[in-house]
């Protein structure tokens, strides 16, 4: 792995003011994830994954603190340049899809590069080829309504890597799935991460957090523990 962080994290803190009392959701967080890394974040209902999971994608701003994605100082930016980073660095897959669901796959897909104003043919080729990594080649043309579970997941997978991003960021990837499908969607991230990609999995349950080759784990809004795995 590249020494040189993707992910640096440094005393970040997000404090939730609600009336005259607040909630610290996330309290001086310090963490570092490296190019082609597997880690995986876990903690129960209310210990801070969620609130984690918002901000290193982008979505959420730190109270206090800094935080660094591939070399820019995200914490820092206005909601402008936080739309263009998420747009070009991250790719999300959500435990509900997120599809739209008068789309077909492909379309599904070129939605991301639509915001980053790639033109339609290199759309269409970008699309087509994700598809192609995630096994759906052959379901392009088809509307969420008319796949499974899986494949909608792949779908939104799809969509997650077209713009290749520096991070994969997934919440709860399996939640709506059946065990065995769910062990392929796994088994895909698996694959994705062998080819190079990072790979950061926020979950509560162990056997999917085992899949990767760091598990960080939150209480309370702090790390507790960080550990390497033998894989």
């Amino acid at each position: 792995m590249n020494d040189q962080p993707v992910i640096h994290l440094e005393g970040l803190q997000r404090r939730y003011v609600m009336g005259g009392s607040h909630i610290d959701a996330l309290r001086r967080v310090d963490l570092d994830v490296c190019r082609n890394e597997y880690l995986a974040i876990m903690g129960q209902s209310g210990s801070g994954k969620s609130t984690l999971m918002n901000i290193l994608g982008c979505l959420d701003r730190p109270t206090d603190g800094e935080y660094w994605l591939n070399g820019s100082p995200v914490s820092r930016m206005d909601d402008n340049q936080l739309a263009n980073i998420r747009n070009r660095e991250i790719g999300f897959v959500f435990q509900t899809f997120n599809l739209l669901p008068r789309m077909s796959a492909l379309a599904n897909v070129e939605v991301p590069l639509i915001y980053s104003g790639k033109r339609r043919k290199e759309r269409v080729e970008l699309a087509t080829a994700a598809l192609d990594t995630v096994g759906l080649a052959d379901r392009m043309g088809h509307r969420p309504s008319e796949m499974s579970g899986g494949q909608r997941q792949r779908v939104a997978v799809a969509r997650a890597l077209v713009t290749n991003p520096s991070i994969l960021l997934a919440d709860e990837p399996t939640g709506n799935l059946d065990s065995n499908t769910g062990n392929e969607i796994m088994g895909l991230f698996d694959a994705l991460h062998r080819n190079g990609n990072t790979l950061i999995v926020v979950t509560h349950e162990q056997h999917i957090a085992d899949r990767a080759s760091r598990i960080v784990r939150l209480s309370d809004g702090d790390v507790i523990s960080d550990s390497e795995r033998d894989t």
